[in-house]
C-alpha cells in the first residue's frame, strides 16, 4: 500500500484549516485516513502548525511520501532534518547524542528567527496604531479649529444683529420722540396764542 502524508481540508468557505494525515494514496482528499498526525492553520499570522513529531518521523522513516505542502510543513518542523540525522547515525557518521545536539541547535536557531518575525510584526502593528492615532489627533485639531471658527462667526453675526436691532430701535424711538415733542410744542403755541 502506497501511503502519503498530505493535508485534509476542514473549516468553511474563506476559512480553511487542514489536518495533516497519513492516508492511502488512492483514497480521496477528505476520505478515509490511516492516522492524523497534526494540523495546519494558515489563517493565523504566522501560520500555526501542530505536529506529532514522533509519529511524523516514524511515517517518514517507513517510506510515506509527503505531498509538496506537507513536505514543506515537515521541513519547517524539522522532521526531515531529524530523518537525515538519523540516517547519519545509522551509517555511524556520528552518535545519537551528537545528532540530537545538532537538531536542538537548529531548532533554537529557527525559534529565534520566528521570534524575530513575530516581534517585527508586533512592532509594525504598534507603529501603524501610533500613526493612526497621530492622524486622528490632527483631524480632531482641524475639526476643533473649524468648529471654533464657525462659533466665532456665529457670535459675530449675533453681535452684528444685536447692534442692528439696537440701531433700528434707536431710530424708531427718535421719530416717535420728535412726533411727541411736535404736538407738545403745538399745544404750547396754541396756549400762548390764546393768552
Amino acid at each position: 500500500m502506497a501511503t502519503k502524508i498530505r493535508l485534509a481540508r476542514h473549516g468553511h468557505k474563506d476559512y480553511a484549516y487542514y489536518h495533516i494525515v497519513v492516508a492511502d494514496s488512492r483514497s480521496p482528499r477528505d476520505g478515509k485516513i490511516i492516522e492524523r498526525i497534526g494540523s495546519y492553520n494558515p489563517n493565523t499570522n504566522p501560520a500555526t502548525i501542530n505536529l506529532n513529531f514522533e509519529r511524523a518521523l516514524y511515517w517518514v522513516g517507513v517510506g510515506a511520501q509527503p505531498t509538496d505542502t506537507a513536505r514543506h510543513l515537515l521541513s519547517v518542523e524539522g522532521v526531515l532534518l531529524m530523518k537525515h540525522l538519523n540516517g547519519g547515525v545509522a551509517k555511524g557518521a556520528f552518535t545519537a547524542e551528537e545528532a540530537q545536539k545538532r537538531f536542538d541547535a537548529w531548532k533554537a536557531q529557527q525559534q529565534a528567527k520566528d521570534a524575530k518575525v513575530v516581534k517585527a510584526e508586533a512592532d509594525k502593528k504598534v507603529a501603524a496604531a501610533k500613526a493612526a492615532h497621530a492622524q486622528e489627533v490632527e483631524a480632531n485639531k482641524a475639526k476643533a479649529a473649524e468648529v471654533l471658527k464657525k462659533r466665532q462667526e456665529a457670535s459675530a453675526a449675533l453681535a452684528a444683529a444685536a447692534q442692528e436691532a439696537a440701531k433700528e430701535a434707536a431710530e424708531a424711538e427718535a421719530p416717535a420722540e420728535e412726533s411727541a415733542e411736535a404736538p407738545a410744542e403745538g399745544a404750547a403755541e396754541e396756549a400762548a396764542a390764546e393768552a
